[in-house]
């Protein structure tokens, strides 16, 4: 299946580098750290043969627009998930189905959220929303999470530790979040990492609006009693010992449609478990809106 790669601007000026390939309804995949698009090669492959793929590069990430961020909302979810919902427009799509690993799925959750009427099923692969992240990153089990507080901090101090050892920074979360390191073969590696070596700035604020506006606007939503009332798959490893908590009924809270699997796979489970993945989008897809 031969993808399409262009540019469209979705909003100021900032333009999104996005692969489109195949036919049928419409159907966004959403990229996560420290990766790009080409996380979804395997799984948009298999998509395209029934559906319009389009995997773009979020915003501050890939070959996507970087742009400054001077009053922390350039970031936030808000912000991108309007991005998608643009681009999807301006490829002629008003509604769609949309599916985020990490990053990704953390804007995917607050596009089903402020866009419900574009957005027709959901999927969100290993990540809690931001503020029951939040909640449950306490104790021993805050370890692994410790690029979030370094990240969460004021503009300068994690930027310069970050791009002083950026291959070793993004790195270590390549080799420690996959259980099969021959799932990212070294030229894909290499892509990710001077990708994500060129965007420090723009990496440290999308993770910093998590600690910040993200957790405001996700606070406001579950105050309101908002939820996501699409069908919704969410995806997860087998954290095992270490989870301490019910991913599953957390998840609930925002999402009554809720199909909620295991996958055997790391982190990076679009890349180690494709067929899997495929497997539960596919059901997914299958089901009425």
């Amino acid at each position: 299946m031969i993808f399409d790669s262009q540019r469209i601007t979705v909003a100021d000026g900032v333009a999104l580098n996005v692969a489109v390939g195949g036919s049928g309804s419409p159907i966004v995949l959403l990229h996560g750290f420290p990766q790009t698009h080409l996380m979804w090669r395997h799984v948009a492959a298999d998509l395209a043969a029934d559906h319009t793929v389009i995997c773009p590069d979020l915003r501050g990430y890939g070959d996507s627009d970087k742009p400054a961020d001077p009053d922390g909302t350039a970031y936030s979810k808000r912000t991108m998930a309007a991005d998608i919902v643009a681009l999807a427009a301006a490829l002629g799509y008003d509604r769609f189905a949309l599916a985020g690993h990490d990053r990704g799925a953390l804007v995917a959750i607050r596009a089903g959220l402020d866009h419900p009427g574009a957005v027709t099923h959901l999927a969100s692969l290993d990540v809690l929303p931001t503020l029951d992240m939040w909640d449950v990153m306490r104790g021993t089990s805050a370890a692994v999470g410790f690029h979030l507080f370094l990240m969460a901090q004021p503009p300068g101090l994690p930027e310069q530790m970050i791009s002083a050892s950026a291959d070793a920074f993004f790195g270590h979360f390549l080799d420690v979040w996959t259980r099969d390191p021959g799932a990212i073969p070294s030229e894909v590696r290499a892509a990710y990492l001077k990708a994500s070596r060129e965007a420090v700035p723009s990496i440290v604020a999308d993770y910093r609006a998590s600690a910040g506006i993200d957790v405001e606007h996700d606070r406001a939503d579950r105050e309101a009693g908002s939820i996501l009332r699409m069908p919704v798959t969410v995806l997860q490893q087998d954290w095992g010992a270490m989870l301490g908590f019910d991913a599953a009924a957390l998840w609930r809270v925002w999402a009554p449609e809720l199909e909620h699997h295991t996958v055997t796979a790391g982190h990076f489970m679009a890349e180690e478990a494709p067929a899997e993945v495929v497997k539960a989008l596919r059901s997914l897809l299958s089901r009425s809106k």
